[in-house]
């Protein structure tokens, strides 16, 4: 039997942050290895008109608040998804990076530009 999708029954607020962190953690250009594994953001995308880039993809605003909102930080590190200073920074764990969060294409979306 496969693992279970989202078995720390994340709310779909955090399950998009969370996807959004992971995809940031994908490319040099956002995030940094550390010893450990885990992973440092190091830039946090910025919305400009209805959409964001993460990485490669696209994202829409509306799918981002989590990304400014103290309480999903704060319920992912609670879950040892990540660790964070909010707002100024923020790793994502070994755990975090391998969370299953099922599938990924109702948030992000192949860049056009």
């Amino acid at each position: 039997m496969p693992p279970k999708v989202n078995p720390l029954k994340l709310n779909p607020l955090q399950l998009k942050t969370l996807v959004l962190f992971q995809e940031l953690a994908r490319y040099p250009e956002t995030s940094q290895v550390q010893d450990n594994g885990d992973k440092l953001l190091t830039t946090l995308p910025r919305p400009h008109g209805n959409h964001f880039h993460v990485g490669s993809k696209v994202a829409m605003t509306k799918d981002a608040s989590g990304l400014t909102n103290p309480a999903v930080w704060v319920a992912l590190e609670r879950k040892g998804l990540i660790r964070a200073v909010f707002p100024h920074a923020v790793t994502l764990t070994v755990d975090g990076q391998n969370y299953d969060v099922g599938p990924t294409g109702a948030i992000l979306h192949g860049s056009d530009h």
